[in-house]
């Protein structure tokens, strides 16, 4: 399995939204301009150029194969799964930058359920009897949540993009998405009992 990011100064690069975006963009679809990225991102192009760049100076994009004349810029996602977690040994710049960067990934993930939840009502029967938004409480130890992890990645791993060409799948295909947290639940502040019983007022 993949070491992970380790880097602060890339994984504070990366956590910026509009690069997470770009990113995706390009991870989606395929190379693109500056300009094109901009679009989805809602920026300048010239802003896109620069994140573009940042991007590419810590190994996350690169030059795409040029289409048509070949005057515009073309970029392309290394193509490379990026995965970040905390490890004990970890300096504290790095801690946080991790944290920075894991949470900036939360933040994406959120606002892309939401999307899928509002437009729900609106998908085919097929695509909405299939969608599912789970939460379980499994009781493991830390050895079987690694196990556990790694099991659900080798399952998912043939149906990613990045495995699976669009032309050789089925057709009807369409790009989905997997949310995968595995964490040990952390204790639930208790905040108490209230001095007055607000909910009785008025």
């Amino acid at each position: 399995m993949s070491e992970g990011l380790s880097d602060p100064r890339a994984m504070r690069a990366l956590a910026h939204p509009a690069r997470l975006m770009i990113l995706n963009r390009l991870g989606l679809e395929g190379s693109a301009t500056a300009t094109e990225v901009a679009e989805i991102a809602g920026i300048t192009p010239s802003a896109a150029s620069y994140h573009l760049r940042m991007l590419a100076k810590y190994g996350f994009v690169e030059d795409a194969s040029p289409r048509g004349d070949g005057r515009e810029r073309l970029w392309k996602s290394v193509n490379k799964p990026i995965s970040v977690g905390v490890k004990p040994g970890d300096h504290p710049d790095v801690r946080d930058a991790k944290v920075t960067l894991m949470l900036a990934f939360r933040r994406e993930a959120h606002e892309e359920a939401d999307r899928a939840l509002a437009a729900v009502e609106g998908e085919p029967d097929e695509w909405r009897d299939v969608t599912r938004f789970n939460r379980m409480r499994i009781r493991v130890d830390a050895e079987e949540m690694a196990q556990l992890n790694e099991s659900i990645e080798k399952l998912i791993e043939p149906y990613l993009i990045a495995n699976r060409d669009e032309e050789a799948a089925p057709s009807g295909v369409r790009v989905a998405e997997v949310q995968l947290n595995l964490f040990p639940v952390a204790k639930r502040p208790t905040p108490g009992l209230p001095t007055e019983d607000h909910d009785a007022a008025g």
